[in-house]
């Protein structure tokens, strides 16, 4: 991996990571924000279901994990659920995220349209895989940076 870019104040990253804990908090579910400048094909999903795979985020208990990728400078972005959450999300539930997220995006506000994508991944995800006892957080819940 490379140098933390600086895509993000401290106080954003810090605000992401917190949006993740408490949305994994009441989950089995896995969520991890992928950043970078430039998407360097021309398909964000694409490079995100890569990095996906890259991170082993299709190596959780229940296939349950949810990606959130975003090339800032490109304004490109993505989401990928892993199989689990997929076959039991509502249909256009990552697209309806995608356009609450945009909405925030639209305002200029990167973080928090980020955060908007965890929130409602996270309320998908405790409603589909409540937290189980013994449940451990399987993935880093920081930012990751290609």
């Amino acid at each position: 991996m490379s140098k933390k870019p600086d895509l993000f104040t401290e106080l954003e990253q810090e605000q992401i990571r917190i949006a993740i804990e408490k949305a994994e908090k009441n989950t089995s579910g896995e969520i991890r924000i992928c950043a970078e400048r430039n998407c360097p094909v021309p398909n964000a999903f694409d490079r995100a279901a890569s990095y996906f795979l890259k991170i082993g985020m299709d190596k959780t208990s229940q296939r349950n994990g949810v990606l959130i990728y975003i090339a800032t400078d490109d304004h490109k972005f993505a989401i990928i659920g892993d199989e689990g959450i997929n076959r039991q999300v509502p249909e256009g539930f990552w697209n309806s995220t995608k356009e609450r997220m945009i909405g925030k995006f639209r305002t200029g506000s990167l973080a928090s349209g980020i955060i908007e994508g965890i929130t409602a991944a996270g309320e998908q995800l405790q409603k589909l895989f409540p937290v189980q006892d013994g449940d451990k957080n399987e993935l880093s819940d920081d930012i990751s940076y290609i």
